[in-house]
């Protein structure tokens, strides 16, 4: 898909911002890396697995099933409205105005973003607006999701995958849902994990997985504030030889 968004570049075209691209399966500390490298850099960050959450929500509360191609479709030919908006050291997330930040991060929504994330007609409508985010951000543009280097931008900077044990990551992932005032149980959070990750790398159309240019990052063990200064210095190393 990516392929019929690139083009050679024309001496009228407007600079391309610096692109990084985070991928990488949940809990394996994306969302840490990714605002932490766009406020030290100055850049625009772009929550791609936002946006399919707010597909799956936007879905539910029409009563659109998260298989239902033709529904989705129209769901999304209608306008979901999404947008963020800087809130102290993070973003929110926005459905036609209405703040759904927490709303989307629910176990159950998050399952549905993993259906969703697979339909080829929401992964295709989507594709454009992920890229126009990126490319349209100012000074350049950090992105996390689960094929921004191999499907949205396999042009991007500087790639990276983040990943990380099964226990680590459903343990994060477990203490951010009860900081949420979730009490999930892990072990609920880890077979919702398992299923995901399953789901997210076997599927047909842009499945999870490295970039075969990325730096692949095992988090497993590591605190996440040593994993953003390590992805910082590679970031500011490959930046400067594209400058």
């Amino acid at each position: 898909m990516a392929s019929l968004l690139l083009r050679e570049p024309c001496a009228t075209d407007p600079p391309v911002p610096p692109i990084i691209a985070i991928d990488g399966p949940a809990g394996a500390g994306k969302s840490t890396v990714a605002r932490e490298l766009a406020r030290r850099l100055g850049f625009t960050i772009v929550d791609t697995g936002a946006i399919y959450r707010a597909v799956a929500l936007a879905a539910r509360r029409a009563g659109i099933g998260w298989e239902d191609d033709s529904g989705l479709s129209r769901l999304l030919d209608a306008g979901l409205g999404i947008s963020f908006a800087p809130a102290g050291d993070g973003q929110r997330v926005l459905l036609h105005g209405e703040d759904v930040t927490e709303a989307i991060r629910a176990p159950e929504i998050s399952r549905g973003a993993s259906v969703v994330s697979a339909r080829p007609v929401v992964r295709q409508k989507l594709l454009g607006l992920q890229r126009q985010l990126g490319l349209g951000a100012p000074r350049g543009a950090v992105l996390e999701g689960r094929d921004i280097g191999t499907v949205v931008f396999p042009e991007a900077d500087v790639k990276f995958f983040l990943t990380a044990n099964d226990e680590a990551r459903a343990g994060r992932r477990h203490a951010e849902l009860l900081d949420r005032g979730l009490p999930v149980p892990l072990g609920e959070v880890l077979a919702d994990q398992r299923r995901r990750d399953k789901d997210d790398s076997e599927r047909a159309i842009a499945p999870l997985k490295p970039a075969p240019d990325a730096m692949v990052v095992d988090t497993t063990g590591m605190d996440l504030g040593e994993v953003v200064e390590r992805c910082y210095r590679v970031a500011r190393e490959r930046l400067a030889e594209t400058v």
